[in-house]
């Protein structure tokens, strides 16, 4: 006789229905514990170990003080991830050129003013990261920009494919060399960048964006420029 799931595994079995069906897509932040247990009618210990099996898994990370993020939905996208997280800062850099062209060019012919609101707050963020030098959150805020262009470009391909490389790109912009410039204040391609998209000029949006990651790879093999 087949047993009846424990509690832990209705939990895990219920957060990943969740994360299957949309309800939390890539990037969202899940409900507290204390939700989590009233919403499933269990203990917050079987909430709580159900979310750390889902962790071990690669679907959800916990960032410490934020909360527990979706991270992929299937575990087609766990492996992506894993394969990100041994690539080199240069593979890296190749697979954003193009998807980043893409994105900035779609973006500018797509975009809404709720998506242009968006990339406001978070340049805003990075400018007020960049005062306060602080380098976590100046690597939330600018992939949170360029992900808020790929969702403004409306291809829901392009949109998964960022989120599910959103902490390769968080870590890859931590290291880069160049961002000690951004942290200075000099940098004034980003606010170019969202100019552009606002506009509607797909190929200067394009041209911006690829100069971003120009000057990323430039500075990536000269740590002293």
């Amino acid at each position: 006789m087949k047993r009846p799931p424990s509690l832990v595994e209705s939990v895990i079995a219920a957060l990943r229905q969740e994360i299957a069906q949309g309800a939390w897509k890539l990037g969202d932040r899940i409900p507290s514990e204390s939700r989590l247990a009233e919403t499933l009618g269990v203990s917050r210990l079987s909430v709580r170990e159900g979310v750390r099996v889902l962790v071990h898994s690669g679907l959800l990370v916990t960032r410490q003080g934020n909360g527990t993020f979706v991270t992929a939905t299937d575990e087609s996208q766990v492996a992506l991830r894993r394969q990100l997280d041994r690539a080199a800062a240069q593979d890296i850099i190749d697979v954003r050129r193009g998807l980043d062209i893409v994105a900035a060019r779609l973006a500018a012919t797509r975009r809404t003013d709720e998506d242009l609101e968006r990339m406001r707050k978070a340049l805003d963020d990075r400018a007020a990261a960049s005062r306060n030098a602080d380098v976590d959150a100046f690597a939330d805020a600018d992939v949170d920009f360029h992900l808020h262009i790929a969702e403004a470009a409306r291809n829901p391909v392009l949109r998964d494919l960022y989120r599910g490389m959103s902490d390769a790109l968080r870590d890859s912009v931590k290291a880069d060399e160049c961002m000690k410039h951004s942290l200075a204040g000099h940098d004034t391609s980003h606010e170019d960048l969202h100019r552009a998209v606002e506009t509607g000029d797909a190929a200067e949006a394009a041209a911006i964006a690829l100069a971003i990651l120009d000057s990323q790879e430039h500075h990536g093999e000269d740590p002293a420029a």
